[in-house]
């Protein structure tokens, strides 16, 4: 199967390059790595050990010009075979604000939106073709900014529920976060998540939402619930097992002996 993750440089993303590269040919054949500019030394040094099986890709997901072009350099490289799966990773926190949503500069507001919803639009839309000559047919929209970049208001329990900020259900656990464009976003990324697999219902294609945890990368911080290699190991786990029974779902990983991460639909 043939990956393509946006995001890359670092954090989740990075790891999921790195953990899809780690798995046997015959399960993965190519690894896209989409990141802004050129790949930071972590990146580069990854990708240079499994040259045959991955390319670096520089393209900003908040600029449609710059992600179709990113579309034609993949389709020449993945010619009539297409592309199995798409993994939204890229995102941005946005500013903070403790007074409320009110005191957000409306530019602010545009500009989170712009890469946390219209991004990963614009990179569905461009790489649909592809998608739609690929087998497995796989999009998959990652609903997780870490939550250790927001200050500590509320409790700790509060604080490692965060993947789930954008749940319109349990948005009462996060009046907390001073962060309302990105709590926003990602609700809106849950509809858009939701739209596309109503649109392609039936096809065979499986657009899935998932929620990594909080994990412990450069935004985590050290005391995030899990080391960044087992949420995103599960996060692959997902990615494999799902089926188009599963089009428009968004949910959990698993950890086992972890009652936050029990695997189950995330309530919207």
């Amino acid at each position: 199967m043939s990956y393509l993750v946006t995001g890359a440089s670092r954090g989740i993303g990075l790891e999921l390059v790195k953990q899809l590269l780690a798995l046997p040919k015959s399960q993965v054949t190519k690894v896209i790595a989409l990141s802004r500019g050129a790949p930071p030394a972590a990146l580069q040094e990854l990708l240079g050990k499994h040259t045959s099986r991955s390319i670096h890709i520089a393209a900003s997901v908040d600029n449609t010009e710059s992600v179709k072009q990113a579309a034609q350099a993949v389709e020449a490289q993945l010619g009539d075979a297409g592309l199995d799966v798409l993994i939204n990773n890229a995102g941005v926190l946005g500013e903070l604000s403790a007074e409320g949503a009110r005191f957000i500069p409306p530019e602010e507001m545009l500009r989170v939106l712009d890469v946390n919803v219209v991004g990963p639009h614009r990179v569905t839309a461009a790489f649909l073709p592809l998608l739609e000559k690929g087998k497995q047919k796989k999009v998959i929209n990652m609903f997780v900014k870490n939550s250790d970049s927001i200050p500590s208001i509320g409790c700790a329990d509060v604080r490692r529920r965060s993947s789930t900020m954008g749940s319109i259900a349990m948005s009462e656990y996060f009046t907390f976060a001073p962060v309302p464009p990105y709590k926003i976003s990602k609700t809106a990324l849950h509809m858009l998540n939701k739209q596309y697999a109503s649109e392609y219902e039936g096809k065979g294609f499986t657009f899935l939402a998932v929620s990594p945890g909080w994990l412990k990368t450069d935004l985590g911080g050290p005391h995030a619930d899990l080391d960044v290699d087992v949420g995103v190991r599960d996060v692959i786990r997902i990615i494999l097992e799902a089926t188009p029974a599963q089009n428009g779902n968004a949910v959990s990983i698993k950890v086992s002996g972890n009652d936050r991460y029990d695997g189950k639909e995330i309530p919207w």
